[in-house]
């Protein structure tokens, strides 16, 4: 069989087999407490019998090859059963063991490993393995919290404990597949969201992930679970290495790997988020109600400090509270009287409390208003404290006002704690959307918003999907001068000044047939940072200016760069190319000049690109603004600008197997019409031979 079909035999299995000891009986009482089905084999020699099951001494002499098998013994022996499990043709396994390629003295043991496994679907070594509390298989030697769905999210983890955390959880996330991926020798995330995406029981997929190995499969993988209409969110551990240590260029410094996943997590239609809780209410959020078609909400409660609260943590996300349309508004104040004000988001009062009727009339004008989701702030007492007989009249007029109106509910306390488990159930069956906390409930609504933007672009065709798996630089890297990297520039077409590299004693004379003002450089390929070495003189305006210049900096260098001075300019922009291990060659585009290390304004573009692609960054931007004409001043060469960068990125995929890291800082922004101007550039490339 194919690894794809033993994923899936692995992940629903009809049978199952344990081997080893303690762990195995742990994976035997587990699947029985979650509700397996199929027949369970214990396979050890040296016992009679585990948990009530006859052992075998071999699976060699299981009745049939099993579907799924949990291998909890030493890795040398594991090793041998895995290869037996192989020709018997078994479907997938579950390598508890450790001390393969995550310790110092197992490679070997990783090799022999590899070299038994064939087609086997094998999880791990050193993971947990897999629950699936759909069809009650629970191949995990541990507790866990989780019980039986008839359909839920899949979350795929990097870490066994946080996976068993996750299954904790009391937020009332119905989670169908919790998968502990383990070392990734042979099955990779990618793999398991692409079987995840053929069981129509899966409504969205969670990851918790240190790295991807294979890019270009990644993308693949999430391109299919998109198509097929299951959003996937990511919680990446492991920050930024920016500012560790001093880069030859400002372009390095601002892509370090963490930026370079979140462009690969917006290229593909991932949403982001940064907190375990953060993750599990966008994965119920997605699980309920999916995607949302927008990001305009309604927010009802009976407390201004409530409505201002949600304004508050809402507004910075993104997220819109257009105002209740005018019939809805006139209906509403009919109804509660002058003394409430209508707004959105929308103190109702408490005139109405306890009102079953009232309430949901109330709720339904609101959320006929057009939104894509509205909310209902709604935190219940303590249970020994009162009766909670009021709330539940609440939470009965927002699943009727959600019936009626046609349009999507949520029911949002502003504490995790204050919405209790009774209320987030019966919720969930009446598709209603339970949140838990203000802050974590509106990401959560942020991200489902932004999902349902990103797969229109992507459906659109207008921006790319993919990542090319990138290439090894060929031939030793040099840092090339100012000057030939101008050069290199102007035979590719990239805008750069009109310039002359000449000797010291002639740059007087050829500045004056450039035309003044001029700028005056060294030319060195030992100066990454000319300016902070005393290399650069602008402004220069006559022959004895620029002669005198020159001659400073004669220490740096023999010869100098002459070239005409920028002026009219309306913004600076560093427009880099970097490369990473993992991603191959990706963009930066930020604001230049000065503002590079200040500003910190930049984002980085992952290859191939989109003039789409390129324009959303540059909205991004705080720059953006002096591109648009900020309070009045000249609106800049937005189009000469895409265009430029662009041609970078071609030159870069042209150049792959020998461009390093190209700076090219400050591109100059001319006044719309007039183009743009490259006035600096390093370039690290190998000495072979490049393509033009």
């Amino acid at each position: 069989m194919s690894k794809l079909s033993n994923i899936k035999r692995l992940l629903c299995p009809e049978n199952i087999a344990v081997v080893g000891g303690a762990e195995a009986a742990e994976v035997i009482r587990q699947s029985r407490k979650t509700g397996f089905q199929g027949e369970i084999w214990a396979v050890n020699a040296r016992r009679s019998e585990i948990e009530g099951l006859k052992c075998f001494a071999s699976v060699k002499d299981l009745p049939t090859a099993p579907d799924a098998t949990f291998v909890a013994i030493p890795r040398e022996p594991a090793i041998s059963v895995i290869k037996d499990l192989e020709t018997t043709g078994a479907g997938g396994v579950i390598c508890y063991a450790s001390g393969f390629s995550e310790t110092s003295d197992g490679q070997e043991y990783h090799t022999d490993l590899m070299n038994s496994v064939g087609d086997l679907a094998l999880v791990g070594p050193n993971c947990y393995g897999i629950l699936n509390y759909l069809d009650g298989a629970a191949l995990w030697p541990d507790h866990h919290g989780g019980q039986h769905v008839d359909k839920g999210v899949a979350i795929i983890t990097q870490s066994g404990n946080i996976g068993i955390s996750l299954t904790m959880q009391e937020r009332s996330l119905p989670v169908a597949y919790m998968i502990s991926v383990g070392n990734q020798a042979v099955l990779s995330i990618s793999d398991y969201i692409d079987a995840l995406c053929d069981d129509d029981r899966v409504t969205a997929i969670g990851l918790h992930m240190e790295g991807v190995d294979d890019i270009p499969g990644f993308c693949g993988a999430v391109n299919k679970a998109r198509n097929k209409g299951i959003p996937v969110i990511a919680l990446k551990s492991g920050g930024s290495d920016i500012g560790a240590e001093i880069a030859l260029s400002h372009t390095s410094t601002l892509a370090g790997s963490d930026e370079l996943y979140s462009a690969l997590f917006h290229r593909i239609g991932i949403a982001r988020v940064r907190t375990l809780s953060e993750m599990i209410e966008t994965l119920k959020l997605l699980h309920v109600a999916g995607p949302l078609s927008g990001n305009n909400i309604s927010s009802l409660s009976c407390s201004g400090g409530d409505a201002a609260l949600v304004a508050d943590f809402g507004s910075p996300l993104g997220l819109k509270f257009n105002p209740i349309p005018d019939v809805q508004a006139s209906q509403l104040q009919k109804q509660l009287g002058d003394k409430v004000s209508i707004s959105n988001p929308f103190d109702y009062h408490t005139y109405i409390w306890g009102n079953i009727e009232e309430k949901t009339n109330c709720f339904t004008r609101v959320m006929q208003g057009g939104y894509d989701i509205s909310l209902l702030i709604l935190d219940y007492p303590k249970s020994d404290l009162s009766e909670a007989h009021e709330w539940d009249i609440a939470l009965d007029a927002m699943i009727a006002a959600q019936r009626k109106s046609g349009h999507q509910a949520a029911v949002l306390a502003t504490l995790p704690e204050n919405l209790p488990a009774k209320a987030r159930s019966t919720l969930i069956r009446n598709n209603v959307v339970p949140l838990q906390g203000v802050e974590d409930g509106l990401k959560a609504i942020s991200s489902a918003a932004w999902i349902s933007s990103r797969w229109k672009e992507l459906t659109n065709n207008n921006v790319s999907s993919i990542v090319e798996k990138p290439s090894d630089i060929e031939g030793e890297i040099v840092l090339l001068d100012e000057a030939q990297a101008k050069s290199i520039l102007n035979e590719y077409g990239l805008p750069i000044p009109k310039s002359e590299t000449v000797s010291i004693s002639e740059a007087g004379f050829v500045a004056e047939q450039i035309g003044f003002p001029v700028v005056v450089k060294a030319v060195s390929a030992d100066l990454a940072h000319k300016t902070e070495a005393g290399g650069v003189a602008l402004n220069l305006q006559s022959v004895a200016e620029v002669t005198c210049a020159a001659e400073r900096m004669a220490h740096l260098s023999d010869d100098v760069l002459v070239e005409n001075m920028i002026t009219d300019v309306v913004a600076e922009v560093i427009v880099g190319v970097t490369r990473d291990p993992q991603f191959g060659l990706s963009l930066v585009v930020g604001s230049g000049g000065v503002w590079v290390e200040l500003m910190q304004d930049a984002i980085p573009l992952l290859l191939p690109v989109s003039r789409d692609d390129i324009h959303v960054a540059l909205k991004k931007l705080k720059l953006y603004k002096l591109l648009e004409g900020y309070r009045g001043q000249p609106v800049g060469d937005i189009d000469a600008l895409i265009n430029t960068i662009l041609s970078v990125a071609d030159f870069a995929l042209h150049n792959e197997n020998s461009l390093a890291e190209m700076d090219l800082n400050p591109v100059m922004v001319l006044p719309k019409g007039k183009g743009v101007v490259i006035a600096d550039a390093m370039i690290r490339m190998s000495s072979k031979e490049r393509v033009n």
